[in-house]
């Protein structure tokens, strides 16, 4: 796997250990748009890697640092998601199909960084799951099952329905946001053609995803969740 260096100065010091794999899209016309605006110290933003059209994958920031990728935000009860994770900005337009030497690169990458953090497939989040009250990347038109299918993330099974919200937190949604914002950032990733109110099908996936793949559950998630069981009777 070839990696291009494309040193950004938009980075701090790392306090922890790689927890979280976010991905983006990058809105933008083009990769070279994108590097240069990741690598513009007045744009006070990056990432760590940046994965093109063609598949050719530069590396804006070293992972032992902590790039500006995710901003505000959350995911399994903790905050400051940059200093826990890997950011990867993917070139897409946001309104377009992802292109098939993006996916493979991606896949490449993906497999390698699990690997080396020793992470669970569950690690790997949309930007719009942990800021889901003002982000929607990678979007709709991302195909989150074929990274399921090799290992790559998750995608549940759907279980007996159950109180979405509940779940919902005990997947790591930050669910503060309500739930009309969580169901819109569920859908985005896991049913990306549903529209309407909260249905039977969403509460038995989520619950699914509860059931499965569980977040590493913390105290603070524990503490704004009501008591009552992940799944109904």
């Amino acid at each position: 796997m070839e990696i291009i260096d494309r040193p950004s100065p938009n980075f701090g010091e790392r306090k922890g250990a790689v927890e979280l794999i976010v991905l983006h899209y990058t809105a933008m016309p083009d990769a070279d748009a994108s590097c240069a605006r990741l690598c513009d110290p007045e744009s006070e933003v990056s990432a760590h890697y940046l994965i093109s059209e063609a598949g050719e994958i530069f590396r804006l920031v070293e992972e032992d640092k902590r790039a500006w990728h995710a901003g505000a935000g959350s995911w399994a009860g903790h905050d400051d998601v940059n200093g826990r994770s890997i950011g990867i900005e993917l070139d897409n337009d946001g309104a377009s199909d992802f292109a098939e030497p993006l996916m493979e690169a991606l896949e490449g990458l993906l497999a390698d960084l699990l690997e080396r953090h020793d992470l669970d497939p569950k690690a790997v989040i949309a930007h719009s799951d942990m800021a889901p009250d003002r982000k929607s990347d990678p979007g709709r038109l991302f195909d989150w099952q074929r990274l399921a299918a090799k290992g790559l993330s998750v995608w549940p099974d759907p279980a007996m329905p159950g109180d979405f919200m509940r779940n919902a937190a005990y997947v790591g949604y930050p669910t503060e946001h309500g739930q009309a914002v969580i169901l819109d950032a569920f859908r985005q990733r896991f049913r990306p053609s549903a529209s309407g109110p909260l249905s039977p099908a969403d509460e038995a996936m989520m619950a699914g995803l509860a059931r499965q793949h569980p977040a590493d559950v913390t105290e603070r998630i524990a503490r704004r969740t009501p008591s009552r069981p992940l799944h109904s009777m």
